[in-house]
């Protein structure tokens, strides 16, 4: 495949996100507004109002911030409680099933990781159009020739 992406490239869900973190500013905005005019309330009861606000902000913020990097050397999944750098060559196969929630990756040491950074959730042709692209990387990648290598 001749048009590939000039690497590092970075899939997110950018509709998702933007979701995620719209909503997150606006529930810490309103309860924290909540918790200012509430008159019977005391400060630590405010407090607690405003940090109930700001947790929330965090959660959804941790959630906004999956995403997945190719670069040269690899590739980089973030998910939602984790980090994980891959070689080209520990990915085997690039999933994205009708019904799947997100892409999944075949790996050499046979297990399958999610890659929350590609979902078809609120844009699904951007991340069918993501996964292709995530597959035709892997596949340049990860085949080498080994005349190559020596040379």
């Amino acid at each position: 495949m001749s048009d590939l992406p000039t690497l590092p490239v970075t899939f997110r869900p950018g509709r998702t996100r933007a979701v995620l973190l719209t909503a997150g500013v606006a529930i810490f905005v309103v309860i924290s507004v909540v918790a200012l005019l509430l008159e019977q309330l005391g400060p630590g009861e405010r407090l607690s109002f405003i940090v109930t606000g700001g947790l929330i902000f965090w959660v959804l913020a941790q959630l906004a911030r999956v995403r997945v990097v190719a670069d040269d050397s690899g590739v980089t999944v973030v998910n939602i409680a984790g980090k994980r750098r891959l070689d080209w060559a520990e990915i085997l196969q690039v999933n994205l099933r009708p019904g799947d929630p997100w892409v999944f990756l075949n790996l050499s040491d046979g297990t399958s990781l999610p890659a929350l950074g590609i979902q078809p959730g609120i844009a699904r042709e951007r991340a069918i159009a993501d996964a292709r692209t995530l597959r035709a990387l892997v596949e340049a990648r990860s085949v080498r020739d080994p005349e190559q290598d020596q040379g």
